[in-house]
């Protein structure tokens, strides 16, 4: 083995060996085929540099060729990019024109739901407004009936309160007939007419109040009909009248308008009453004035007054006699005066003045 002088590793002697031959043999190998390059390239060198030239005009050709298709492909290319952007902006136009439908799609869908929401709404509001109304019209419908009742129960009070021996009787609700009754009775209890109240107490003034009330009038076999209203006809002025053989008047004139129904009802019944009894009377009477007892009181009237008549002849005697003694006495008085005022106007002369009642005493 030997040691190597670079880098110090030992190494065979065969291996050394055959190395070095190894590289003795490339040198030569190599020399030799550089010379038969050498030798092939001076043979070649002709052909060779014309081939060379016809490649060189071949390539030049070609890189024209690849210069001319490169500028051919710029050019594309540029082309291409321009399309490329008038196709990008056409997708843009496109795409706006598409958004631009879509938004006016969707506005007119927005607005016809808007719409149809407003009518939605609006209907919804005119309900609204006509159950509100409905309800107004009901609830002034049941605060008329209800003032209609106060006034009507105030009509009652009233009767009652004024009237105590009538008989006041309301109709009930829901039974065909005025509101209330008034059987008109006199301290003993006699039963001299019925009058019919109608309580009214509405906006307007209805002329089919008067044909129910008189309707009422004949099936309950009443005398007066009398309508209590608020609003009276346009013939009436004065609160109070007769319409229609119907008397109407306002709240503040009942109890005159009762006072005077019922005073007519009274004297009505009065006049019936003595009619009806005249011709009873008259043979009762006869039968009195024929009857004993007649008699023995008019025998009895006659010795009354005998009586009294003689009394009053005593009387008149007695108070003669003491008249004439008056008188005389009065007449002595007189003349004994009228002497006295003659002494004295003898005494005195004129210059008395005259005595009032003795001045036709002189001669």
């Amino acid at each position: 083995m030997v040691r190597c002088p670079k880098c110090n590793e030992e190494i065979e002697v065969s291996e050394a060996l055959s190395r070095t031959l190894k590289t003795e043999l490339e040198k030569e190998l190599s020399s030799k085929i550089q010379k038969e390059v050498e030798a092939k390239l001076k043979n070649e060198s002709e052909e060779n540099t014309q081939k060379l030239l016809d490649e060189l005009k071949y390539k030049t050709k070609k890189l024209d060729e690849a210069r001319e298709e490169s500028i051919r492909l710029h050019d594309e290319k540029l082309k291409l990019e321009d399309q490329k952007k008038s196709f990008e902006l056409d997708k843009r136009r496109q795409l706006d024109e598409e958004r631009e439908k879509i938004r006016i799609q969707t506005i007119s869908e927005f607005s016809d739901q808007h719409r149809l929401r407003d009518a939605e709404k609006d209907k919804l509001i005119n309900d609204l407004k006509r159950s509100l109304e409905d309800a107004q019209i009901k609830a002034n419908q049941s605060s008329q009936q209800l003032q209609g009742e106060v006034q009507e129960l105030d009509l009652e009070e009233f009767l009652k309160n004024n009237f105590l021996f009538d008989e006041i009787s309301p109709v009930e609700k829901g039974i065909r007939g005025a509101d209330i009754k008034q059987v008109v009775r006199t301290n003993l209890g006699n039963v001299c007419g019925v009058i019919l109240w109608e309580s009214k107490r509405t906006k307007a003034w209805s002329d089919e109040w008067l044909n129910k009330l008189k309707d009422d009038l004949r099936s309950s076999k009443a005398n007066i009909p009398v309508i209590v209203t608020n609003m009276l006809p346009k013939n009436i002025k004065n609160g109070f009248g007769l319409v229609d053989g119907v008397w109407v008047c306002e709240p503040r004139l009942i109890q005159p308008v009762a006072e005077v129904m019922r005073l007519r009802l009274i004297e009505a019944a009065r006049e019936k009453f003595v009619s009806q009894n005249r011709a009873d009377k008259s043979e009762s009477l006869y039968n009195y004035v024929v009857s004993h007892e007649f008699r023995q009181q008019v025998e009895n009237v006659v010795e009354i007054y005998q009586e009294m008549h003689e009394q009053i002849a005593k009387e008149r005697a007695a108070y003669e006699k003491i008249w004439k003694m008056r008188e005389s006495q009065t007449q002595r008085l007189l003349t004994s005066t009228s002497g006295i005022i003659g002494s004295m106007q003898g005494i005195v002369g004129q210059s008395l003045p005259p005595v009032k009642g003795l001045d036709l005493l002189e001669p």
